[in-house]
């Protein structure tokens, strides 16, 4: 069973509280977001990011991600001419959720071609926020050539100004050099460590 919001913050009397776990028995769209976007984060990242099973799933209590070549969903060639649009009309989970870069619609030709990869991103933007705690995540992290998975945790609003002026903690980025530990940051300074382990598990104590 997946529990969400164990504890709210003001029932919390007594450290720590658990506020938030999810185990991944089942993927729960209500607390999970999937980002639809094609906007490469900015940088002209290779993923297509995507609402759809074949990328985004759960077994045995851990949350799979796991990236697609566009073309074995389409056809040869596509990335080269063919085109994708994202917009949708169905709400959370079929509406683009960035279109800057030409996020939601975009034909390839022979100077700029499709994202090659489709994959998931999810976040709580709309479901769960904290502003302190301790955070504890389970995760064994791929590698491979292209890949770079990432756990971030950004502001739910932005007082200060558009990223990177209102923050973002990095709670790991791993890339495939690296083996069984990783680091994580807040800026370029302090170091979070996060080992391999074999459950999926999200938890967020105060």
């Amino acid at each position: 069973m997946v529990i969400v919001a164990v504890q709210t913050p003001s029932e919390c009397n007594r450290f720590p509280c658990l506020i938030f776990e999810d185990n991944f028995d089942e993927l729960d769209i209500e607390t999970w977001e999937h980002e639809i976007t094609m906007s490469g984060g900015g940088n002209w990242e290779f993923q297509l990011y995507q609402n759809n099973r074949s990328n985004s799933y759960t077994r045995d209590g851990k949350l799979f991600i796991k990236p697609m070549l566009l073309e074995d969903k389409y056809s040869p060639g596509f990335v080269k001419s063919g085109s994708v649009n994202l917009w949708g009309m169905n709400g959370v989970g079929d509406v683009c959720t960035g279109h800057s870069y030409s996020g939601c619609e975009r034909k390839g030709n022979g100077v700029h071609y499709l994202n090659p990869v489709t994959s998931a991103r999810l976040r709580t933007l709309n479901s769960f926020a904290f502003r302190y705690g301790r955070v504890e995540v389970r995760a064994k992290m791929p590698a491979g050539d292209w890949l770079w998975p990432a756990i971030w945790m950004l502001p739910r609003g932005w007082p200060y100004g558009q990223w990177p002026a209102s923050g973002e903690i990095d709670i790991v980025e791993s890339r495939e050099y690296l083996e069984g530990l990783f680091g994580g940051s807040i800026g370029s300074h302090a170091s979070v460590r996060l080992f391999v382990r074999e459950r999926s598990v999200v938890k967020v104590s105060r």
